[in-house]
């Protein structure tokens, strides 16, 4: 089978200097993607400056999709993202996922037809994270003081294959680094856009996922990524989320009723 072309979705919000980094280790992979995709759920004019600074810096498209900001959306952002991508598989980051230079050469040789895959990541300190921000040099590594899960910064891609762990989508789902065939995605309408607010989005999806006969398949020590510390977002809508996310569990969906058919044209639907 060919190699898949990989179209990588950023999600942003108004964090520019965080999202400078990011692209910063795009331009440094061994493998390029088909494309890359700024997820923007309404930040303001400096992320968007950035981000025409970097189209002509990235040697692959470098697509903006913005909406206006209405509180938490990213739901919805996420599937315009992937409406709008054109390579046949989508590795999704957070906007704050500092990339090591095999990552996306791992998520290709990772890929694999029916199933969809859980990434890991290693967590930086407050203090690690300020020097990345302030512009330091700092090579990051398994060994780099203020990496506090260490584990997942091991670059051992020979180990990848035999990484099992959970195996349904129910738990330790993270949505910051995850991949997924493009046409599996509009198979089970991608996010659920009844979920706003902090939470659940991710396993929701994943959940559905599985449910539709997909496996879920763990990689780690092959792409491995750097996450930047930052507060937690407000857990208000967590609840709220929760029931949706359970609703899935307890009724076994496969779709969700407002997702990513809003965007996606008709004749590149899967029946």
């Amino acid at each position: 089978m060919p190699a898949p072309t990989i179209s990588l979705v950023v999600a942003t919000y108004n964090w520019p200097r965080a999202l400078e980094l990011v692209l910063a280790s795009v331009r440094n992979q061994q493998v390029m993607p088909y494309e890359v995709l700024i997820a923007d759920d309404g930040s303001g004019s400096e992320t968007r400056a950035l981000v025409e600074r970097e189209v002509k810096r990235l040697p692959v498209p470098l697509v903006h999709v913005w909406h206006e900001d209405t509180g938490f959306r990213l739901a919805a952002i996420r599937n315009k993202a992937i409406a709008a991508a054109r390579g046949d598989y989508v590795v999704q980051i957070d906007g704050d996922i500092v990339l090591h230079p095999g990552f996306i050469a791992a998520h290709v040789q990772f890929a694999q037809r029916g199933s969809w895959v859980q990434g890991s990541r290693a967590l930086l300190t407050p203090t690690l994270t300020e020097r990345l921000l302030s512009g330091q040099s700092t090579a990051l590594g398994p060994f780099t003081a203020g990496i506090e899960n260490r584990v997942n910064a091991f670059h051992l891609p020979w180990l990848a294959r035999f990484v099992r762990g959970e195996r349904r989508g129910l738990r330790r789902v993270r949505g910051c680094h995850m991949a997924f065939w493009r046409d599996d995605l509009i198979q089970v309408n991608g996010y659920d856009e009844a979920i706003e607010g902090w939470g659940r989005e991710d396993s929701e999806l994943a959940t559905r996922l599985c449910n539709a006969g997909l496996e879920r398949r763990n990689l780690k020590f092959a792409a491995v990524c750097y996450h930047l510390w930052h507060k937690q977002a407000s857990n208000d809508a967590v609840e709220r989320n929760h029931e949706r996310f359970l609703r899935t569990v307890q009724e076994r969906l496969t779709r969700c009723e407002r997702g990513l058919d809003q965007y996606v044209p008709s004749t590149a639907r899967v029946a």
